[in-house]
């Protein structure tokens, strides 16, 4: 039996993982500030809903009131785990971009913390980071692209299989959300390499599946799939060809164990669906079409600033590493989150 602790463990990512280890018989403590509907506007029985659904069904699993930003809080229960995931974060570009302090004080601040808390653990061996594409900013956008009547490719053969981690990720424009995630993502990266910590920093791409409560700005494969079984407005910004790689929640889930198992040393890995998986904004509309039986009305806004017409991670170096591939289909995994939503249409 191992102590895993997971902060944001609350949220659509940090339940799934919480729920995986007290499945396997591990002691799992959940830290969050359950602070979503108010950093994202979304209804307080979102931010409590997948906290409710663990306090329920796992009695492993301790579930912690606690913010990240709080050191000794952080400290308190950070000093017995074996295996730290960071999954608590700002996770919105666009409130990023209204407040860049506190932006910065979830995603530098609470990163640090946890990792001073690590260090200074003497059981801690591991400690896995949520990490974003975003880090690679605009520079994406200097790929040419081509496009057909549904979806944007690359054009360059260099990328058919997507973007590696040596990536550029300097002399371009980030938003504040990728420059705080990028900050963090190297803090833990340095002290992979000089505090003996084994660090797994997961540039992911689109993460997706039950139990996410999606919005405009953060969780588009769910957001897509809630608003069109309610009836709600869907805008597109831009002409809807973009272009993303998906990832199933256990997928990810898998991933996480798979570097705690098998990693040998400190790494960073694009996390994602790869060039085999991929959705464009039209190609999911049609797909929740076939499943409803009718039209989905949308409406067609400007492109968004640091929008990427196209971005698929390249997974080459995961798959290698950790032995790992993603099993779920965009299809399936559509279906399965299409299926969740429709049975708790009274939630959202």
């Amino acid at each position: 039996m191992s102590h895993i602790l997971i902060t944001g463990g609350a949220g659509f990512i940090g339940s799934h993982l919480a729920e995986y280890y007290a499945l396997k018989g591990d002691r799992v403590v959940a830290i969050d500030n359950l602070s979503r509907s108010k950093l994202l506007g979304a209804g307080e029985k979102h931010a409590r809903f997948n906290w409710e659904h663990l306090e329920k069904h796992y009695k492993n699993i301790q579930l912690v009131q606690a913010d990240i930003r709080d050191q000794e809080e952080v400290e308190r229960w950070a000093r017995d785990a074996e295996v730290i995931i960071h999954c608590a974060a700002q996770t919105a570009v666009t409130a990023s971009l209204s407040d860049p302090r506190s932006d910065f004080d979830c995603n530098v601040q609470g990163t640090f913390n946890l990792l001073e808390s690590a260090r200074r653990s003497r059981r801690t061996q591991t400690v896995i980071f949520c990490s974003t594409n975003k880090v690679y900013g605009e520079n994406i956008n200097n790929i040419k692209v081509d496009q057909n009547e549904k979806r944007y490719f690359f054009s360059d053969e260099v990328f058919q299989k997507g973007i590696p981690e040596d990536f550029p990720v300097d002399h371009c424009s980030h938003t504040p959300y990728g420059c705080s995630k990028l900050a963090a993502d190297l803090y833990m990266q340095d002290y992979g390499h000089h505090y003996g910590l084994k660090t797994g920093v997961f540039r992911m791409s689109c993460i997706y599946g039950t139990r996410q409560f999606g919005l405009e700005d953060q969780g588009w494969v769910a957001h897509f799939v809630i608003s069109s079984i309610l009836g709600r407005p869907i805008s597109i910004y831009g002409d809807g060809k973009q272009v993303r790689d998906v990832l199933y929640v256990s997928d990810l889930v898998q991933a996480f164990d798979c570097f705690v198992k098998r990693g040998k040393d400190s790494e960073v890995l694009n996390l994602g669906g790869g060039y085999k998986k991929t959705l464009s904004l039209l190609e999911l509309l049609n797909l929740l079409e076939e499943l409803l039986g009718r039209r989905i009305p949308v409406s067609f806004r400007p492109w968004r600033p640091s929008d990427q017409k196209v971005y698929i991670s390249d997974i080459s170096k995961v798959t290698k590493k950790l032995g790992w591939e993603p099993k779920i289909s965009p299809v399936e995994g559509v279906e399965n989150l299409f299926r969740w939503a429709m049975d708790n249409k009274r939630i959202f």
